[in-house]
């Protein structure tokens, strides 16, 4: 049976003739999209079989310019602000038809249906037109695969993307200021792509989708890796970027349920997305030989340099960007666990990577701590070459992915507590960050003790220990964990200038309570109590 795309105004017709050659690719295969890929302009094939697609100018996500049509559907649940900035209903619209008008000029459109959530029950038909086969490639790998029975049946979809990343928007038009437009329209679940070539645009706009329609079910959304052992037992790791989140849940001996966005129901947690995103800067094939061996035919290397002779790619490559990434099917991985659903997690581990040097390596909280610091969502960035930067950033980000939240953060939080308390999870704040001192004074906590953390805490050691608490931060502590020094369990121990210890630690604690009055006004009271207290000192 014919495919078209008439009922969106996409027929191949301009005004004034129609394209010689027009034609509808759905859901093709990956070597008839390397086909129509690899003899054009900016893509290459890797002598390991990946697809090489370059998106420049754009090599990252664009924030600034995402846009949430403010319609009164929606308009009063919204998170407007930074991260959800409102365009007007009359400027997506002209913006959907240039994407139409674009996608009627070019010979070659590419359709890709598929789902977006692995448990039947929540998940979404997404319907992705696009004029780039790496595009299209991108989202065949990040959607859940149909199979050729449910693509027969797939009928009409719950959200569509007109991808017209090629085609520039117009700055001047109200509620865009730039070449650049990235728009979600809640009440017409759509979504339009203007001015970046991008492809992360489209799995981290579906995502956004996800954290609205979901919570409003009472399925919690969640910006975070999962795995499952042997027993069916599963873990969530939150982290913001550099605090080892991908190569802490890439464990061999557990199965990967997914690497990136998972929802988390009454029936348990479930990946959203039917691949994996990872970022290949500096990979090897011994530093993360799980990502290494998935790079392959049918994944997309993006932005990488490469041998022009041999066309072997080099992952030291930062000449175009520093953000490399491949995207390739969960099924790439060995040990991934297809269908991608598990039970209710036994443990949640929220990483840091404290360069301050202050918070323990390990800590549990209580579901109180956990909100405070699941709405905080803290890291903190080593001081780089800017002149006069001399120790560490902090970095807050809420729910451990801000930029992709549609609702305010204490949803989530409050979902996550109740989740907590209800299948009587353990809830534990690990940092992977300094010890002994900040950065530039003190050393890294060793990868192999962060293991042995990770390790007891999901083979239940940690659960009955003995612990003492932090005076400033009010965190449990552990006295002991296997294989790891009882000497760094508590840091201010590790410093050998006390009072500076403490000054820093203050100094952060500081940081935590101004970073959450923004959040204040929404937090309940015991969430409140559970911020940290810049005035206490020591363990206690």
């Amino acid at each position: 049976m014919s495919f078209d795309l008439a009922s969106y105004g996409i027929t191949g017709e301009t005004t004034n003739h129609s394209i010689v050659g027009y034609h509808i690719y759905r859901n093709p295969s990956v070597a008839k999209l390397y086909s129509l890929a690899v003899p054009l302009e900016r893509y290459a094939l890797a002598n390991n079989g990946a697809l090489m697609a370059f998106s420049a100018p754009k090599t990252g996500r664009s924030p600034k310019d995402k846009r949430i049509v403010e319609e009164e559907t929606t308009k009063a649940d919204i998170w407007w602000g930074d991260v959800n900035r409102p365009i007007p209903e009359a400027s997506f619209e002209l913006n959907k038809q240039a994407a139409i008008n674009y996608l009627n000029c070019r010979d070659r459109i590419y359709v890709i249906d598929g789902f977006a959530g692995w448990d039947p029950k929540h998940r979404l038909k997404v319907r992705v037109i696009c004029t780039r086969a790496y595009h299209a490639l991108f989202m065949r790998n990040m959607l859940i695969r149909p199979t050729p029975e449910e693509l027969a049946d797939f009928g009409e979809p719950d959200w569509v993307i007109f991808n017209a990343g090629q085609l520039p928007a117009i700055p001047s038009l109200d509620g865009v200021g730039s070449r650049t437009s990235v728009n979600v329209n809640f009440k017409t679940r759509e979504m339009v792509i203007l001015g970046t070539e991008y492809a992360g645009e489209m799995k981290k706009g579906i995502f956004g989708v996800l954290n609205y329609t979901l919570p409003k079910k009472g399925v919690l959304s969640m910006h975070c890796s999962a795995n499952e052992g042997d027993e069916g037992d599963v873990a969530l790791f939150f982290g913001l970027s550099g605090t080892g989140k991908t190569t802490l849940s890439a464990d061999p001996n557990r199965h990967l349920i997914g690497d990136d966005e998972h929802g988390w129901s009454d029936d348990g947690v479930f990946n959203f997305e039917g691949g994996c995103y990872a970022k290949t800067i500096d990979l090897s094939p011994e530093g993360e030989p799980e990502i290494y061996k998935a790079i392959r035919f049918g994944s997309v290397l993006e932005n990488v340099g490469f041998d022009p002779e041999t066309f072997e790619v080099d992952y030291s490559d930062v000449s175009i960007t520093e953000n490399t990434r491949c995207s390739y099917p969960i099924e790439y991985i060995d040990n991934a666990k297809i269908p991608c659903i598990g039970g209710h997690p036994s443990n949640i581990i929220f990483l840091t990577c404290d360069a301050f040097g202050v918070l323990p390596p390990v800590s549990k909280l209580t579901p109180e701590q956990a909100m405070y610091q699941f709405i905080s969502g803290y890291t903190a960035k080593v001081a780089g070459t800017e002149v006069g930067v001399t120790e560490p950033v902090p970095n807050f980000s809420a729910c451990y992915g801000a930029a992709f939240l549609s609702l305010h953060p204490t949803v989530y939080a409050e979902l996550l507590a109740e989740k907590i308390r209800k299948h009587d999870v353990d809830v534990w704040l690990v940092n992977t960050g300094w010890t002994g001192g900040p950065h530039g004074v003190g050393s890294r906590f060793e990868l192999k003790y962060t293991r042995a953390i990770i390790d007891a805490i999901l083979g239940g050691h940690l659960r009955e220990a003995e612990y003492q608490k932090d005076g400033v931060f009010g965190l449990s502590m552990p006295t002991e964990v296997p294989g790891v020094p009882s000497a760094v369990l508590d840091p201010r121990s590790t410093w050998t200038d006390t009072d500076a210890y403490d000054a820093t630690a203050h100094k952060l604690a500081s940081m935590f309570i101004k970073n959450f009055e923004q959040y204040a006004d929404q937090a309940s009271a015991e969430v409140l109590q559970a911020a940290p207290d810049p005035t206490g000192a020591g363990a206690v």
